[in-house]
């Protein structure tokens, strides 16, 4: 049995003193009992293993992510609101093209590149870059492919931008839309669907037409043969990405949607780029020269008068 001095409440000396009398002494702050040290690091396994979780991004991140991004509560009819959505350097813009010219397999471009910052930046000016560039480009190679012919006269076909902004804006805006409501709404009916936000998609769709810029360039050449072999590959590449950012969202759906759901963004895409070569683009052979002019004289009244008809 304890004695009754054990008992009874003692009195210590001050943390000054205790520390004085034995310095070597480790001391525990209660407030800071569930902090760990900051220099304290596991196993070289385990630090790579967090190191690829964070490139690859799981769930925690994910939601820690989106949970940032609802952090930016500015109206909607605010400069600021819009401003965050063009918040980024040259180098994030630069790294996502990269990323977007050489997809790697198994990696999801939205969780190493898009889902920490998405911009509308990128995709704008892109889409903005490959009006221009298509609808330059078709009037060079209408000029190059007719040049020579007799009778032929170039007049530069300036409605051609709208035209090519109408195709491309329509396409980089109202599919990822289409896309997004259709995926919110099979999240409703599978909870295991991988979810992208409105502006994410838009984001792959915008980085996913880069490839179609210095494509749209060598169709210049007056050569079918090179015009389809650049648009295969420009479709291949561009493809990929598609494939690989929205197949882990809609694979544990049921097989036939999954499968019909990739089947249509992949025809979407591919029928973009076809439209865009066969209108923009025509081949050589499928027009035809303008008709030289020629003056005849005919009697007139008061002398001699011209008529100008078509030979």
């Amino acid at each position: 049995m304890a004695a009754a001095d054990d008992l009874q409440f003692q009195e210590f000396d001050d943390a000054t003193n205790l520390l004085a009398a034995n310095p070597d002494a480790t001391t525990i702050s209660i407030t800071d009992t569930n902090d760990k040290p900051k220099n304290q690091r596991g196993p070289s396994g385990e630090m790579g293993r967090d190191e690829d979780e964070d490139l690859l991004g799981n769930e925690d991140s994910d939601k820690a992510e989106l949970l940032a991004g609802q952090k930016k509560s500015a109206p909607f009819w605010t400069f600021e609101y819009y401003q965050t959505f063009f918040d980024v350097d040259t180098y994030q813009v630069l790294d996502r093209i990269k990323g977007s010219l050489l997809p790697l397999p198994g990696k999801n471009f939205v969780r190493l590149y898009i889902r920490s910052n998405p911009d509308l930046y990128g995709p704008f000016w892109i889409c903005a870059t490959l009006v221009f560039a298509i609808a330059i480009s078709g009037n060079l190679a209408n000029f190059l492919s007719h040049r020579g012919q007799r009778g032929y006269r170039y007049v530069p076909e300036f409605h051609k931008v709208s035209i090519a902004a109408t195709a491309i804006y329509t396409y980089a805006w109202l599919i990822p839309l289409a896309l997004w409501g259709f995926l919110m709404w099979r999240n409703n009916k599978v909870m295991n669907i991988v979810s992208y936000s409105f502006l994410e998609i838009v984001c792959v769709y915008g980085y996913s037409l880069f490839i179609y810029i210095p494509t749209a360039v060598l169709w210049i050449i007056p050569n079918e043969i090179v015009r389809w072999i650049t648009i295969v590959l420009a479709m291949c590449l561009s493809g990929t990405v598609l494939l690989m950012t929205f197949w882990p969202a809609v694979r544990d759906d049921n097989q036939r949607i999954a499968i019909a759901t990739i089947a249509v963004i992949l025809i979407l895409h591919a029928l973009l780029a076809v439209g865009c070569k066969a209108y923009f683009f025509d081949p050589p052979e499928n027009t035809k020269p303008l008709s030289p002019v020629t003056t005849t004289a005919a009697p007139g009244l008061n002398g001699t008068a011209l008529v100008s008809h078509k030979g």
